[in-house]
């Protein structure tokens, strides 16, 4: 396992951020040079990959830290949407 990395424009200057399996056993947060990098555990990582699980959180000091999975959109939208997980309304 291992390392997701995208970006967006954000003003004039691009913002990168990042899941990456770390060490730890918590999740924590990191930012320098435009990029976020939050380090999750493996075995939680392990866990939301390979399951229904939407997501976790944990603080880290003062930040608060979400990850959830993206689900595709249920309506229209420009957004490429390609990389995104069925959306689970979209089952009865």
């Amino acid at each position: 396992m291992g390392y997701l990395e995208e970006q967006t424009t954000f003003g004039n200057s691009i913002l990168i951020y990042a899941l990456q399996v770390g060490d730890s056993d918590r999740l924590s947060a990191n930012f320098e040079n435009n990029k976020i990098v939050v380090s999750v555990p493996e075995a939680i990582a392990k866990n939301w990959a390979s399951t229904d699980e939407v997501g976790f959180d944990e603080s880290d000091g003062a930040l608060y830290l979400l990850i959830e999975k993206d689900f595709q959109c249920l309506d229209n939208t420009a957004e490429d949407q390609s990389d995104n997980y069925p959306n689970p309304s979209l089952v009865c």
